[in-house]
């Protein structure tokens, strides 16, 4: 039995949907004949960059795996997913890479892991918690692990 991919396609050619700001400021250079221009110039802006993947559902399964062997885990999400590089936006293989607090999208943060010296993966500070966090502006809807943050902007 096939288990469901850990990320979803977004459709990013709605009306509203911005993937970068930058590209409309080269967008008219990019095209253009100057013959002062090198042939590095005219390529692809971001030819590696990849559009409308969501992996939301790849961090929630690691979130659920906590404590478990890290080998399993990570050959059972890099089966279920396009690229492993996304594995590795959340989990800290080296001590110095770990982060308490990971954000992973406009306004969605999660719990840092790391793998521990038995290949355990593990919550870098298992303490934290929505209720606790307050985001940094009213405009956005923060979320902590999926939960949104509990407290309001400006308290401390």
């Amino acid at each position: 039995m096939d288990k469901k991919p850990l990320y979803r396609k977004e459709n990013t050619r709605t009306w509203g949907v911005r993937r970068n700001a930058l590209v409309a400021q080269y967008r008219d250079q990019r095209n253009t004949k100057s013959e002062n221009r090198s042939d590095a110039v005219r390529g692809s802006m971001h030819a590696g960059k990849r559009y409308g993947m969501d992996y939301t559902p790849l961090f929630r399964f690691l979130l659920s795996r906590v404590g478990g062997n890290w080998d399993e885990i990570f050959s059972e999400a890099v089966s279920r997913l396009d690229r492993p590089e996304p594995v590795f936006w959340m989990v800290a293989i080296y001590e110095e890479d770990r982060e308490e607090v990971v954000r992973l999208g406009e306004s969605s943060y999660f719990n840092g892991l790391y793998v521990d010296q038995q290949k355990r993966l593990q919550i870098v500070n298992p303490a934290l918690k929505a209720e606790d966090m307050a985001p940094r502006c009213q405009c956005c809807t923060h979320t902590f692990n999926g939960v949104v943050f509990g407290r309001q902007v400006g308290t401390d």
